[in-house]
């Protein structure tokens, strides 16, 4: 009878701390933004018409706020379940439809930040010179 006690006790506590989650996100473009290939309102507007609350489109409400922060950077406030990963697809998705994904990388520089950074070109000039 005790276990059954602990197991109703745990379930309240975790109602009670899903109504008060706040998770926040931020994506860093300064880096394709300051070379002029990357536009930051496009990418919030995309993001305001994209991301999904409770399973609906243009659902946002209170629940996510999306705002530029500094020069380049974007700022995702949810004040619910909401997935870094969800981000993560979401600008990609973006960078796709711009034809950008063969310049840009999206990396999760630390929890909550995501940076876009260029893909590391190596020559191959001197290696087709030898042949």
């Amino acid at each position: 009878m005790k276990s059954g006690a602990r197991g109703t006790g745990s379930a309240s506590t975790h109602k009670g701390k899903q109504g008060k989650i706040t998770k926040k996100f931020v994506i860093n473009a300064s880096q394709p933004a300051s070379d002029k290939i990357f536009d930051v309102s496009a990418f919030e507007k995309f993001l305001h018409d994209k991301i999904k609350v409770d399973n609906r489109v243009g659902n946002l409400g209170d629940a996510v706020q999306i705002s530029q922060i500094g020069d380049g950077k974007i700022e995702v406030i949810a004040h619910t379940k909401f997935s870094g990963r969800y981000i993560k697809y979401l600008t990609k998705k973006f960078l796709k439809k711009q034809q950008l994904r063969d310049w840009l990388r999206v990396v999760s520089t630390s929890q909550g930040v995501y940076e876009l950074r260029f893909f590391n070109v190596v020559n191959d000039d001197a290696e087709e010179d030898d042949e």
